[in-house]
């Protein structure tokens, strides 16, 4: 699998490469947690938002479906205690109804095959009232280009399925019966979801 291939540069991507946009992603998102959060982080990677993320809100369940990634994750965030890693698959989350009251699904819709399934199972786990933040990277240009970011990408092995403007982004929420409220900085797209 491509995600367990890279699991060992990826941080020098997050770190040094697409720095500014995660810094400002993690920011962002960060500032949506409070200290009685319960927190379900999906698609997690090498841990990049878990930590800042386990330092204010409650508890923190970092998933990814990459077994490498996690290791990673583990390692990068050693020593914080309210954190729990499990591999798990956003298409059928090992999860009861309604046990989160936030969900997080950075970066990884537009890989998904069947991404309005992911909704639905982020939907399932997520407290009546709660929210889910769905970052991801605006891969596709007004005029229809595809970034030379999800270029690059995608000639290694990452397999886009999706290439979001931010109007197509906008419309995906909507076809999918979400209320949004979107927040733009860079090339992030932080999406708060809620239920209608």
């Amino acid at each position: 699998m491509f995600w367990d291939r890279v699991a060992g540069v990826y941080d020098i991507f997050v770190r040094c490469i697409n720095r500014k946009t995660h810094r400002a992603l993690i920011q962002k998102t960060v500032s949506l947690f409070t200290g009685q959060d319960e927190v379900l982080e999906c698609a997690c990677g090498t841990g990049m938002l878990s930590a800042p993320a386990a330092c204010v809100c409650s508890q923190l369940t970092a998933t990814d479906y990459s077994e490498n990634m996690l290791k990673r994750a583990r390692k990068n965030c050693r020593g914080i205690d309210n954190i729990s890693f499990m591999q798990a698959d956003i298409m059928h989350l090992p999860f009861g109804d309604s046990s989160f009251d936030k969900v997080v699904a950075g970066n990884v819709i537009h890989l998904l095959d069947e991404p309005i399934k992911a909704l639905g199972e982020l939907r399932r786990v997520c407290r009546n009232g709660g929210q889910l933040i769905i970052p991801t990277y605006i891969n596709r240009t007004r005029g229809g280009k595809t970034s030379g970011f999800a270029k690059t990408v995608g000639k290694a092995g990452a397999d886009f399925k999706r290439q979001f403007t931010l109007e197509s982004y906008k419309e995906f929420f909507a076809d999918a019966g979400f209320l949004l409220t979107i927040i733009e900085n860079s090339y992030i797209i932080l999406t708060m979801v809620s239920r209608i």
